[in-house]
């Protein structure tokens, strides 16, 4: 990547002769005069040399009183000369309590985490950054959003945590700052789209229909701000996933990516992964429903056959299926699938694997996929606004804040299916579009959850694309996956682009 200009423009708080720095001293100057970082850089993206201008900036939100609440930074992406009626994505992750790290550094950012192997990735220093050629600013500006208390984004003093953790706040506060984005850089009539991942889905959802506004909005005025498009990955509409007792949603949605795992492993019998989830399905309608609806009253001979055709799908003994009551929950398949090998497989993407022995039993920390990838999503992205931005960071930016943001979550009258908002959101407006992109070997947000979901929530399935990748839950990890999911994005976004 060439640098143009190395023309970063501090805020008023800083001296004209002090280095740029994320600092603030003085909490009353941040509020009187938000920092703003700006540098000029090139690139080329899908064969396209583009000029573009990064940004780091924060924007002061406001609290339930009125009153300078919050600190929200994003980073944005913008084509030099960029005509008013180019694209803008607004894109974040989930969590709740996740920065937009993961998709920024890892598929869309002009310069990204470069992997050689996705499936074993470098786990200590050094980490190295490599120019990303399916970031999408060939098509489209970019603004990444970390929300209130994730990436440098920080409650200010006198701000309240309930104000902004929760399902309805955060989508207040991010419809908030998309509309203050658009004041501010002149793009009120540019085509707009949300990407969300993960959590994302649900902030996503909300946010579509808040941004529309209305006596019973949130905001409580008429926002008339429509969307041309939402992108979800890793999809997550239902918080309510059953499993309790008779409950046979979560069994059936979990077989498809039981068995496109157990195939990318060796252990069941298919052509490809996309064959195994399709024969995974095929069971589950004819054979695995039927059953589970016998529950006791299902004869032990016709148990016995279902328990052999589960273990064809999933590579896990009959036996086992039998003593489970033919119902095995993804982390338990995640331990079973390769104990032969020692090896417990990853729930984020189902491709990773780590020892069974010595597990600290952290869902995250311990995860074999997440424990491994994430050192340099972290790592990368404090390099890469320290060495590559030239802003000097007061502190490491916060990738996922478990216990200040995720344990508050104020989730309302829920869990629920928030497809059911999207849902309303395309009411509302007959030209909104989505795209969603599932990874097949998710073991956390499956792609049967989301087949589930679709067929249930009232989306126009006529304006719904849904697609499925050879990854994980960030279905861009590895360039077979990156390549496909770009290709799809741009011909999603060329499409609804069109007159």
């Amino acid at each position: 990547m060439r640098h143009l200009t190395s023309a970063i423009a501090a805020a008023l708080l800083l001296a004209a002769v002090a280095p740029p720095s994320l600092a603030a001293p003085d909490p009353a100057a941040a509020i009187a005069a938000p920092r703003v970082f700006a540098s000029d850089h090139a690139g080329v993206f899908m064969g396209k040399k583009v000029a573009y201008r990064t940004t780091l900036q924060e924007t002061i939100l406001k609290g339930a009183n009125g009153q300078p609440a919050a600190s929200l930074f994003s980073f944005s992406y913008v084509a030099k000369g960029a005509k008013a009626d180019r694209p803008v994505v607004f894109v974040f992750n989930g969590g709740p309590g996740s920065s937009s790290v993961w998709l920024h550094m890892g598929m869309l950012g002009p310069r990204r985490i470069a992997m050689a192997d996705p499936v074993k990735p470098p786990t200590v220093p050094p980490f190295t950054l490599e120019d990303n050629p399916y970031s999408l600013l060939d098509v489209a500006d970019l603004v990444f959003i970390d929300p209130v208390g994730t990436g440098y984004s920080r409650l200010l003093p006198g701000g309240r945590a309930e104000d902004f953790y929760g399902v309805t706040q955060d989508a207040r506060a991010t419809s908030e700052f998309i509309q203050t984005w658009l004041t501010a850089n002149g793009r009120w009539n540019s085509p707009k789209y949300l990407m969300g991942e993960s959590y994302g889905t649900v902030r996503a959802s909300v946010v579509a229909t808040n941004l529309m506004g209305g006596p019973m909005s949130p905001a409580g005025a008429l926002g008339a701000t429509t969307l041309n498009g939402v992108i979800i990955l890793g999809p997550s509409f239902d918080m309510n996933r059953g499993g309790g007792a008779g409950d046979a949603r979560a069994a059936l949605s979990s077989l498809p990516t039981m068995a496109a795992t157990a195939w990318v492993h060796g252990k069941a019998a298919a052509s490809s992964a996309e064959g195994a989830a399709e024969a995974a399905r095929k069971f589950a309608r004819e054979v695995y429903l039927p059953a589970l609806y016998a529950g006791e009253d299902l004869p032990a001979a016709d148990k016995a056959k279902v328990a052999e055709g589960l273990a064809a799908l999933t590579g896990l003994p009959a036996r086992t299926w039998l003593d489970a009551d033919l119902r095995i929950s993804l982390s338990k398949f995640g331990e079973l699938l390769l104990k032969d090998q020692g090896l417990q497989i990853g729930a984020y993407d189902g491709r990773y694997t780590l020892p069974l022995a010595a597990s600290g039993g952290d869902p995250v920390a311990d995860d074999p996929a997440m424990g491994q990838y994430t050192p340099s999503f972290v790592a990368g992205i404090n390099e890469y606004v320290e060495r590559e931005l030239k802003v000097r960071a007061p502190s490491t930016y916060q990738a996922i804040a478990f216990t200040e943001v995720n344990s508050r979550w104020n989730w309302g009258p829920g869990p629920r299916n928030y497809a059911e908002d999207l849902a309303t959101a395309m009411r509302r407006n007959p030209s909104l579009v989505v795209f969603t992109g599932s990874g097949y070997y998710d073991l956390v947000t499956t792609l049967g959850a989301l087949e589930n979901v679709a067929r249930h929530s009232g989306l126009a399935r006529e304006r719904l694309t849904m697609k499925v990748y050879p990854s994980g839950h960030m279905p861009y990890l590895g360039d077979d996956s990156a390549r496909l999911l770009a290709a799809d994005i741009r011909a999603f976004l060329a499409e609804r682009l069109r007159p």
